[in-house]
């Protein structure tokens, strides 16, 4: 009896895993990723005043 369970588990486990199976393949034609991308950036920069003026006394300071 349990010989017999086991062959119909082992039958059912069988079945199950061939139902299941999964096929993977390479596509026909190349995969083609197209990055045209474009950056584009604005800086924007405000000053205190009093780094502004001393800026114009000393231009050299940076």
């Amino acid at each position: 009896m349990m010989t017999r369970t086991m062959t119909m588990a082992a039958i059912v486990v069988a079945a199950l895993a061939q139902s299941a199976c999964v096929t993977v393949s390479a596509p026909d034609k190349p995969i083609v990723i197209n990055l045209n991308i474009s950056v584009t950036q604005e800086v924007v920069y405000r000053l205190d005043g009093q780094a502004k003026s001393l800026i114009q006394a000393q231009p050299g300071i940076f």
